[in-house]
């Protein structure tokens, strides 16, 4: 046989079983799981000198519908939080194109105080961990059209993600402001 077609052959096989590979696994083979931070080590860290414990936020009806309609987010039935004086800590969770990203968001007195990408699951847009992105949150209030009161620059190739994050950090806010009319309403 020809050695330029036993070349050739091998080549080919070589191919059939990339594309192969590529069309069993799909684009979960290129997307994988990060965990850059445990969620107890940010509600940890929020807290340093002794972690409150865990709360939850009852989602009404009318809270549910504000949610859906404002922010494009649709909570469960509850949202766990952490609270210790002006400060709470919120874990949510949002779809970046196919997969959720875990965040870690810290507010008190109504006001980003910090925002950790705890874990990432897409194949695209990890970028959004740095804090050369994350940074831009802090400060960040809810301003009357239920938007941040400072713009979040985006980041080429993590639209996605990048919208996810805003929507977190909206949502954290929002919740925020949520449990201190609840604490006003209790108060005598």
């Amino acid at each position: 046989m020809d050695p330029g077609r036993i070349t050739y052959m091998k080549i080919r096989m070589i191919l059939g079983c990339v594309l192969t590979w590529l069309t069993i696994a799909g684009p979960s083979a290129h997307a994988r799981e990060q965990v850059y931070m445990q969620p107890d080590d940010f509600v940890s860290s929020a807290f340093p000198a002794r972690t409150p414990q865990a709360q939850a936020l009852w989602v009404t009806q009318e809270l549910r519908r504000e949610l859906a309609e404002q922010f494009g987010w649709q909570p469960g039935m509850r949202v766990r939080y952490w609270q210790q004086g002006t400060r709470s800590a919120w874990i949510l969770n949002e779809i970046g194109k196919d997969k959720p990203i875990t965040a870690g968001i810290l507010i008190d007195s109504g006001s980003i105080e910090d925002v950790q990408v705890l874990v990432f699951r897409e194949s695209r847009g990890w970028e959004i961990r740095y804090p050369a992105f994350t940074s831009q949150f802090v400060r960040a209030r809810l301003v009357a059209d239920s938007d941040l009161s400072q713009t979040i620059d985006g980041i080429s190739g993590a639209t996605l993600s990048v919208r996810a994050m805003k929507r977190m950090a909206r949502v954290a806010l929002k919740l925020h402001e949520q449990i201190n009319l609840s604490t006003l309403a209790r108060s005598p």
